[in-house]
């Protein structure tokens, strides 16, 4: 039988690269794109973001991906659409790790180069939007421009010039959050979906469970030696497209992710558009990520070129490539006190708290418990207190002079010489006469 039946037995691994997850969170503030409109409009972007991930997704059939809108007072999903409100689960997409099917039960207009598009929602059923019935485009790119089309424009009808004025600042930390929770469950989900053709025998429970996997990916081997393939790790990664300033209000929990993204070795791409954001500088660095800042006026045609260039390759092509990046990067932090960004300051000693000012409270860091010891502590004057852990605060001798002590000096040893070999010291003995 082995001369008829020539079929391998033996397990092999899959040649295909691992699949990569890639979240994508995209500033959508409106008063950063208004001062854009001139050069990029938020259009164009969109666009020139559509055909990135259409391009994502052709390189590996197992490629994922997700898109996330940082707006002024929330962090919204564009792609997938979240569940209808009155689900029990989870606010996020029925299908995680198929990114063709997007679940589009909460939208019915869209984005197609500006004309909405003619669709109806019925309680009932899903409409097919006329773009998916174009012959000429790729159905998985067409469910996912659709999708992200139609939660940006609902996303926009919903802003209101109210909101507007409440909030100038874009949730770039909601966002990060989000993204970091879809991809661990994207990795667990990874994990436990078998990827080979043939799966175990339900009825021998210990390949099952030898099978499983981890950490994002595992073996899966078929029953009686047929051959088969190993599931690949998931590689996520997060790229960042930035238009709004300083983000120094949101420094904790932006931080607090960017700890995380460094944890679970998730590498942070940041593409800036406009404005200067230290801390997105630092995410990248710490992460291993790419930070491109282009100027302002490649901004209209030249946003692609720098997303398929620098941002489209993924952990394991990125190992053979010279990465763009900053010259020198940004380490200053944000105060606690007043959310600014400092050059120089004051740290508390318990929970590493910063702050920008010494005259914090009435007394200051110099009040009673510098008067014993300290310099210019005043008399009765309230000890300053820590605004995050309600530590006293205090720093004594700060800003005094020096006191400068002088070394006393060392005894001056006698130099002693050496005579026919041994040691004398001068003056103990007559001077030897001629014989």
């Amino acid at each position: 039988m082995n001369t008829i039946d020539g079929t391998s037995r033996e397990e092999r691994t899959a040649e295909a690269p691992p699949p990569s997850l890639l979240v994508i969170v995209l500033d959508t503030n409106p008063h950063a794109w208004a001062l854009l409109a001139d050069t990029l409009p938020l259009l164009r972007a969109v666009q020139n973001l559509l055909v990135f991930i259409n391009a994502h997704l052709a390189i590996n059939h197992a490629n994922q991906i997700a898109v996330i809108a940082s707006h002024t007072q929330s962090a919204i999903w564009l792609y997938p659409t979240p569940r209808p409100a009155e689900s029990s689960g989870p606010v996020t997409n029925s299908h995680a790790s198929d990114t063709s099917r997007p679940d589009r039960s909460n939208g019915s207009a869209g984005l197609d180069g500006g004309d909405a598009m003619d669709t109806t929602d019925d309680a009932g059923s899903e409409p097919v939007p006329p773009v998916l019935d174009d012959a000429n485009k790729y159905r998985p790119f067409a469910l996912i421009e659709h999708a992200l089309l139609t939660n940006l424009r609902a996303l926009l009808d919903h802003t209101t010039p109210a909101t507007l004025r409440a909030a100038t600042n874009t949730m770039m930390a909601g966002a990060l959050t989000l993204a970091l929770t879809y991809i661990s469950k994207a990795a667990q989900s990874a994990s436990a979906t078998p990827s080979s053709v043939a799966l175990a025998d339900s009825t021998n429970p210990s390949d099952t469970a030898n099978n499983s996997g981890g950490g994002g990916g595992g073996g899966d081997t078929t029953n009686g030696g047929e051959a088969s393939t190993t599931r690949a790790t998931l590689h996520s990664r997060i790229l960042i497209l930035s238009t709004s300033g300083d983000l120094a209000s949101q420094y904790i929990p932006v931080m607090n992710a960017v700890f995380a993204c460094q944890r679970l070795r998730i590498p942070v791409d940041v593409l800036k558009l406009a404005g200067d954001a230290v801390f997105l500088q630092q995410a990248a660095d710490a992460t291993g990520g790419v930070y491109l800042a282009p100027p302002d006026t490649l901004h209209a045609h030249g946003l692609l070129q720098y997303l398929m260039l620098a941002c489209l390759p993924d952990q394991s092509s990125r190992a053979a490539l010279v990465l763009p990046g900053p010259e020198e990067v940004d380490f200053r932090a944000a105060c606690f006190c007043h959310r600014r960004v400092v050059d120089v300051g004051y740290v508390c000693s318990i929970c590493l708290s910063i702050f920008c000012d010494e005259s914090l409270g009435p007394g200051g860091l110099g009040g009673d418990a510098g008067a014993a010891g300290g310099v210019g502590a005043g008399e009765g004057r309230a000890m300053a207190t820590c605004l995050t852990c309600g530590t006293q605060l205090v720093m004594r001798d700060f800003g005094a002079k020096p006191v400068v002590v002088a070394t006393a000096k060392a005894p001056k040893k006698k130099r002693k010489r050496a005579v026919d070999g041994g040691v004398s010291t001068p003056g103990g003995g007559e001077t030897p006469g001629p014989s």
